[in-house]
């Protein structure tokens, strides 16, 4: 079966840069590419109108109509431009509501480092513009495999995002991620995905059973920190709302116990994640099969001495939305 998890980003390099150029010349008059961006994706995008049609029936618990799944789609098109903006610093034309950071504050206040967990819900980079007034470190562990043009030309828009990103992949990534939240840093992971050879564990969602990376779960296990759940959903045009929650004072996998552990940490985050979709369903931007990957076994989890390594191939992408299009 194609692993839709992990095919490359879709974007042609040509139509990104011409896209971008656009849109920093022509300003929000640039709104009006949305409409053939989205119809593009929708015409030519064929899995990802059937995956955008099986999750929204799921959300919307009624039929879903062409309308529903052009406006999804529309969604993540514009959660794209914006980050256009974001990615530039014009944050000043957004108006971003932040609720829960009490939360992240007080972990932040106590010296110790946390991690948060997130999901393919919303923008990652309006997240990124709050994360810059953070006063320590923010990284994000990031899965790039899969990156494509349009990835590459947003980052271009900023630069300094390459010294927040630690990459799984690299043999020296979950040293980083220890060493990090020993200083106190904070590390972002999503939770939402499996790359391609990762572990998983089914948990119900949406009524049926679907998998979930085992991978951020075990990480966490291994830092013993607080953990926090977070997102930033578009609200309306130039409007987003970024909430923290917290999710666990500290991970435990008990050796006993591990793998219902692993299981009840999994169902969890698969709850916390369908109430942000109930909540706003058009922002969920895993444009795949989704369920279908639950027709697998369960992985058993390893001894925990192999817990840092295997947590690094198993870790999903922490701000790059735009992936989700693979």
């Amino acid at each position: 079966m194609t692993d839709w998890s992990t095919q490359p980003e879709r974007g042609n390099a040509t139509l990104v840069r011409l896209m971008v150029w656009i849109v920093r010349r022509l300003g929000w008059l640039a709104v009006r590419l949305l409409l053939p961006i989205t119809a593009w994706f929708y015409l030519f995008s064929r899995e990802a109108r059937l995956a955008s049609r099986s999750y929204l029936s799921r959300v919307l618990g009624r039929p879903v109509g062409a309308g529903d799944v052009f406006r999804h789609m529309s969604t993540f098109a514009s959660v794209i431009l914006d980050s256009v903006y974001l990615l530039s610093g014009r944050t000043d034309l957004f108006t971003i509501d932040v609720t829960g950071l009490e939360h992240l504050n007080a972990v932040i206040e106590s010296g110790r480092g946390c991690l948060l967990l997130g999901g393919h819900l919303g923008s990652f980079d309006v997240l990124r513009r709050v994360a810059e007034k953070a006063p320590v470190p923010v990284k994000a562990l990031m899965f790039r495999a899969n990156a494509g043009a349009l990835t590459c030309l947003l980052e271009r828009l900023d630069p300094a995002l390459a010294a927040c990103i630690i990459e799984i992949g690299d043999i020296h990534a979950m040293l980083r991620v220890h060493e990090a939240v020993a200083g106190g840093a904070v590390v972002g992971i999503l939770a939402d995905r499996c790359p391609r050879g990762s572990r998983s564990i089914p948990a119900p969602f949406f009524g049926e059973p679907a998998a979930f990376p085992m991978g951020p779960f075990v990480l966490a296990g291994s830092l013993g920190v607080p953990v926090l759940t977070f997102h930033g959903v578009r609200t309306g045009p130039r409007r987003y709302d970024i909430r923290f929650a917290p999710f666990a004072e500290q991970v435990v996998l008990r050796r006993a116990t591990r793998q219902a552990d692993l299981v009840a940490y999994v169902a969890r985050y698969a709850a916390w994640l369908e109430t942000g979709c109930r909540a706003y369903p058009f922002n969920w931007f895993n444009f795949y099969p989704f369920w279908e990957h639950a027709e697998h076994a369960p992985t058993q989890a390893r001894p925990a001495t192999a817990s840092a390594s295997a947590a690094g191939a198993d870790a999903g992408a922490f701000v790059r939305s735009r992936a989700a299009a693979g």
